[in-house]
């Protein structure tokens, strides 16, 4: 049994052993202390810890992990990890499931992954775009958790506002389009650039040492900000997603020519097809399957998935490649792409579009009636588009087995469907992660202005070319790994199982069990699964299918395989998307040992700078469909919605309403009168007095009172119901909350309103 740290109570001390939890540092000391021998267990024993501690230990832990401060070693233990600098260069990574903006250490030489901390609140007015680095200083709190507290930005957006210009009589004011910017910056009359009143603008705070209101220079006018477009064109802003190209990037897609078919296979002959939604921009893959005819696979198929050669015309260290690289990949909005390359080229020549000749590179790839692939093969050759096919249609042909616009296309239709039914078993055999998540569509009209916005219909037609997708990947990886090349891989890691416990305990809340690991038991996604099938024909699946997705590790891009966990794959590389996203354009590169020698020396780095502007992108696009929402929803402030509690936070709660999908904030201070306390292990707030609670996953009726298209914000209050009073017994209000001198209720509920203290 390891020894307990020899250290002395301090005079505000307990001794250990009646139910004190041990401070971080006595935490840390005691890891160093007794390496690779300490687990939770050896942890409660050495510091004496009662049953009832367990939970508290088990947060305390799970808070030390997230920060690095403790990490698991192979063995499965805990052990001490690099103490993190007071002062040091952070890198954003978007936000938590509270909108707290998240960071990380933007250099870690650790154990793992860089620990991801919260930003202060203060941090939250100004925030961090995922991607964008600041210098910070980190502080510890009592419980373990650390801080970040923003000393100055270290890129170019340092002191960008992007907003809505309101001109008054001398000057004007700048209302902020981020919701967490609740300032109003003074624009002088020499400082509005000749902005309109109701423009869109992007502005830099100006420092001044007069005391007041902050203020502000316009820089940019992007034009009136209730024109159609201004929703995209915030969301781009917000995010300092770069859309002018350099005019040597432009000049070089220009004179790109279509390619000599001269030394590349010929698949014109081959009726290839590409299938996309109705609203696609581009076309950068085409497919065909037809039976094997090997006898010795009986039942299996041959597949061709033929990927737009890009790589043929970006070449290494040109203007486009660079431009390509700092974007990392297109932004797709309702109105809009920006994309990674110049039209040209992702419109044009590396757009598999019917009935032209396209340069591609070809996988050839051999499966068994079980979906097992047996072999690939890879080949630059050259193209022609039988037909430019929707999802829709392919569906409708499939089920009602018509022809489609091009000769045996019922044919072509049902060996693509064969072929799928076979990959579909393999993805089944191997357990793959089965998250029902709805992707939402923004229907505009004519005139640019939202109308509705609908979940995309789930086809089979969607999976079939989802999994000949992963196919042709995972065939890329192993290829690149055969020929011992570098691999820019796409990673998912293991979930941690601090999140894991969590994720078990808060099911356990709302009533689906199902969670179980027994000791040792090595995650594998049929876990998640048996949950997920459990709470399908509840009111509480949607939910459950976010609590599971937000215990998974973020898939990243990385020269170092870890493997895939929520496609139970050893091994996968994006390789069928280069005209949208540079990792794909590397692994094409690779297959045609094109890679440069400065790229593959730098491909750790480049892993790091994609996977941020994904999730750049990724924020770009959810904060328009936010937007679009609340324009939507403007109309129907005043209105009371049946919604649940998707989200608990120290400042209120957020709710989902269940027929729109409009979710919104309900501030802490529009409860009813109390002191609220925030329990983050289960996700309630609970009045101190009342006993009131509110629960995550709780039905409640919310009255919509706000809704900004500027900021996409949508503020409810709860209406209670009569006899709805959410209290929880008086026995387990005294043992959660001691009682309090009298009169202190009253001060508590004034200051939490932000009242004066009397």
């Amino acid at each position: 049994m390891p020894k307990p740290p020899q250290t002395r109570p301090g005079r505000n001390e307990r001794p250990r052993g009646h139910g004190t939890l041990p401070t971080a540092t006595e935490l840390v000391a005691f890891l160093r202390g007794n390496p690779e021998t300490a687990g939770r267990r050896e942890i409660a024993r050495a510091f004496r810890l009662a049953p009832a501690d367990e939970p508290g230990l088990r947060d305390l832990l799970t808070r030390m992990q997230s920060t690095g401060e403790i990490v698991r070693a192979a063995n499965r233990k805990l052990v001490a990890g690099p103490a993190l600098p007071e002062v040091t260069v952070i890198e954003g990574v978007g936000h938590d499931a509270d909108g707290v903006p998240l960071a990380r250490p933007a250099v870690w030489s650790g154990t793992g992954s860089a620990p991801v901390f919260r930003l202060n609140e203060d941090a939250a007015i100004r925030d961090l775009p995922a991607g964008a680095r600041a210098a910070a200083r980190l502080i510890r709190r009592d419980s373990g958790e650390v801080e970040g507290h923003l000393l100055r930005r270290l890129d170019r957006s340092e002191n960008r506002i992007v907003g809505v210009y309101q001109r008054q009589r001398e000057g004007g004011i700048l209302l902020p389009a981020d919701r967490r910017d609740r300032s109003e910056y003074r624009v002088s009359a020499r400082d509005d650039s000749g902005a309109r009143h109701g423009e869109l603008v992007i502005a830099e705070e100006r420092t001044t040492r007069r005391a007041g209101s902050p203020q502000a220079r316009i820089v940019e006018r992007l034009g009136p900000a209730d024109a159609a477009g201004a929703v995209s064109l915030i969301a781009i802003a917000s995010h300092d997603i770069p859309t002018e190209f350099p005019s040597a990037a432009l000049a070089e897609a220009a004179q790109a020519k279509p390619v000599d078919p001269a030394g590349r296979a010929d698949l014109r002959a081959l009726p290839l097809v590409t299938i996309d939604g109705s609203d696609a921009r581009d076309f950068d893959d085409a497919v065909w399957a037809e039976p094997d005819d090997d006898p010795e696979n009986a039942g299996g198929w041959h597949l061709v998935v033929a990927i737009a050669d890009v790589a043929w015309y970006v070449r290494p260290a040109s203007a486009l490649d660079k431009e390509a690289e700092r974007r990392g990949n297109s932004v797709y909005f309702p109105d809009r792409v920006v994309p990674m390359l110049p039209e040209a080229l992702s419109n044009e020549l590396c757009s598999l579009q019917p009935g032209v000749d396209r340069a591609c590179v070809a996988a050839h790839l051999w499966i068994d009636s079980g979906g097992r692939k047996r072999r690939h093969r890879f080949e630059r050759a050259i193209m022609h588009s039988a037909a430019r096919l929707t999802y829709e249609q392919v569906q409708a042909a499939h089920d009602s087995g018509a022809d489609l616009a091009f000769p045996g296309s019922a044919d072509r239709i049902a060996g693509l469907y064969g072929a799928f039914a076979a990959l579909d078993r393999a993805r089944a055999a191997r357990g793959t992660l089965e998250l029902d998540l709805v992707e939402l569509r923004v229907v505009l009209d004519e005139t640019g202005a939202p109308v509705a916005i609908r979940p995309r219909p789930r086809l089979d037609s969607h999976r079939l070319i989802e999994e000949f997708m992963i196919l042709a990947n995972v065939a890329a990886a192993e290829e690149l790994e055969t020929r011992r090349r570098p691999c820019m891989y796409r990673v998912h890691d293991v979930p941690d199982p601090e999140k894991v416990g969590a994720l078990r305990d808060l099911l356990d809340e709302l009533g689906i069990p199902g969670l179980a690991l027994a000791k040792g038991q090595a995650l594998r996604p049929e876990l998640f699964n048996r949950v997920l099938r459990r709470a399908a024909e509840t009111p509480q699946a949607p939910l459950v299918n976010e609590l599971v997705l937000r215990a998974q590790a973020q898939a990243a891009y990385s020269s170092n395989n870890i493997g895939h966990f929520g496609l139970a794959l050893r091994r996968y590389a994006h390789f069928t998307s280069p005209i949208r996203r540079y990792a794909d354009l590397l692994v094409h590169r690779a297959l045609a040992d094109a890679a440069p020698p400065a790229h593959v020396s730098r491909l750790a780095e480049i892993g790091e700078h994609l996977s941020a502007t994904e999730r750049r992108a990724a924020a770009a696009e959810r904060a328009a469909i936010e937007r679009y929402r609340a324009m939507l929803m403007a109309g129907s402030v005043g209105e009371i919605f049946a919604a649940r509690i998707t989200g608990v936070a120290r400042f209120g709660l957020f709710v989902t309403a269940a027929e729109s999908g409009a979710d919104g904030l309900v501030p802490i201070r529009s409860l009813p009168s109390d002191y609220y306390e925030h329990d983050p292990a289960r996700h309630s707030l609970t009045g101190r007095y009342s006993g009131r609670a509110y629960t995550l996953g709780d039905p409640v009726s919310a009255r919509l009172t706000e809704a900004d298209p500027i900021s996409g914000r949508m503020v409810f209050r709860i209406e209670e119901e009569p006899g709805d009073n959410r209290r929880v017994s008086t026995r387990t209000r005294q043992r959660r909350f001691p009682t309090r001198r009298p009169g202190e209720a009253a001060r508590m509920g004034r200051r939490q309103r932000g009242g004066p203290e009397r």
